[in-house]
């Protein structure tokens, strides 16, 4: 989710994001028991958690927008 991760073709709306972002993964893949290795190399990871991650992280970015745009009207 880094900008500095090489292949990654995802530009980022707000850089100031990419922080709060990667902490929100390494939160997300401890809620599911999941580990990251250290080195940020996921390349021996499965797809499935992979996947896992990215679904969960995806949720939750869902519900805290929907939480906002709530509040504002």
């Amino acid at each position: 989710m880094s900008q500095g991760n090489s292949g990654n073709s995802n530009n980022l709306v707000v850089p100031q994001a990419s922080n709060a972002l990667e902490q929100l993964k390494y939160e997300v893949a401890q809620e599911l028991g999941i580990s990251i290795p250290q080195d940020g190399y996921g390349g021996n990871m499965l797809t499935r958690e992979n996947g896992s991650i990215g679904g969960s992280i995806t949720k939750r970015l869902v519900q805290i927008a929907e939480q906002q745009l709530a509040g504002r009207f």
